[in-house]
């Protein structure tokens, strides 16, 4: 088997690694700073926190504006902002959204025409100059953004992303002391997004040996992890795991690739402003019945990962449909709906859902089951009515 990997050209990883962002800035002789950033997390002091090391004679500027599920004009403003502003450096810290934005922004700040140009759907233009050098910064444990070169943005009834390799940080620093003050909530949503990741990359049909075992590991970190992260945030020890398996995990699907799962979860954050992890996480098990004849013993590893204490002694069909079980149970214990009507979907919607996600080719192609028009609509029915 032949694999091209790419990864990110430099990461730390691990508690107190944030001490590193100062060397990694003074190494690039930069002056003028721009930090893309969500306001809470200027609010609540995390900014400041990450940003303590940087000597006070550095210009940086906070830049706050960042909502989730950032639409394409709050790109377009953000790239045109570095441009008119002649940034250095950009410093992405926070979740997904955040980080998307920041390195969207490092690169074509520096390439001609707008961001919609650049789009994988629609878009005409190639990107040609590599930008800014970045620095990301994650404060969840999930999207894995910091390591893969896409850029996730909504458009009107889809997401589209823009994605090339120059869109990799130069820098990672994945510090399980910035996610401490994340909430259950987030905790909840962001960790089944870094599973949906892990486990979406193993079954890939673009999957490798080298991408598996990292996939492989990720879970069975998710597993020892979420829930005591979720419930109890000031555990060290499970927060530590929880960003290692995210950034693993985010490894994995780079490589890799994500499919039906996220195929179909983007609709959901788009037309009703779910959170991304939610979308990922409500849809998880829905889909991963759906499709579990296509990769039944990848399921049962699955569910042995997280399911430590299980002995083995079923066959790949029974431990696939136990993988589906835990799935579902793993977003009850978490307290996440468990189907498209806890959040208000009605079914008159799904016809809608599944034109959208029909769209989504770059990421059907990957399943191990082919997911045509019928096939989706059938699992958002399933989603909807929670069986």
């Amino acid at each position: 088997m032949q694999s091209k990997l790419i990864f990110p050209q430099l990461s730390y990883v691990g508690l107190g690694v944030i001490e590193n962002l100062y060397n990694e800035v003074e190494k690039l002789g930069v002056n003028k700073i721009i930090v893309v950033t969500e306001k809470n997390l200027v609010d609540l002091g995390i900014c400041s926190q990450a940003l303590k090391s940087i000597p006070s004679t550095y210009d940086i500027e906070i830049y706050t504006e960042v909502v989730p599920e950032p639409p394409l004009q709050t790109a377009e403003k953000l790239v045109k902002y570095i441009k008119d502003q002649k940034f250095d450096l950009v410093i992405g810290i926070g979740g997904g959204s955040a980080l998307d934005l920041a390195k969207l922004g490092a690169v074509l700040a520096a390439n001609e025409g707008q961001v919609k140009e650049y789009l994988n759907l629609t878009g005409t233009k190639q990107i040609k100059q590599k930008g800014l050098p970045k620095i990301m910064i994650p404060t969840t444990s999930g999207t894995g953004s910091e390591v893969t070169d896409i850029a996730v943005l909504s458009l009107e009834g889809t997401k589209d992303v823009v994605t090339h390799p120059y869109l990799i940080s130069d820098v990672a620093i994945v510090d399980p002391v910035l996610t401490m003050s994340a909430p259950p909530k987030i905790t909840a949503a962001t960790g089944i997004d870094a599973l949906t990741h892990a486990v979406e990359a193993y079954i890939s049909v673009n999957s490798n040996d080298v991408t598996d075992g990292i996939a492989v590991k990720a879970i069975e970190l998710i597993g020892m992890s979420l829930e005591t992260a979720f419930s109890d945030g000031s555990n060290e020890k499970a927060r530590e795991q929880m960003s290692t398996a995210s950034y693993m995990a985010g490894l994995a699907f780079y490589n890799a690739g994500v499919g039906g799962v996220h195929a179909l979860a983007y609709p959901l954050g788009n037309r009703f402003k779910l959170p991304h992890g939610e979308s990922n996480a409500v849809l998880l098990p829905y889909v991963i019945n759906y499709i579990q004849k296509g990769c039944l013993e990848k399921l049962a590893d699955v569910f042995l990962k997280l399911n430590r204490e299980v002995q083995v002694k079923s066959s790949p069909e029974e431990l696939a449909k136990g993988c589906v079980q835990t799935l579902f149970k793993l977003n009850q214990k978490l307290q996440l709906p468990t189907s498209l009507k806890e959040y208000g979907i009605e079914e008159q919607h799904l016809e809608m859902l599944t034109e959208d996600a029909i769209k989504q080719t770059r990421l059907l192609a990957r399943s191990p089951v082919p997911l045509h028009r019928e096939d989706i609509y059938k699992i958002y029915s399933a989603a909807y009515e929670g069986k």
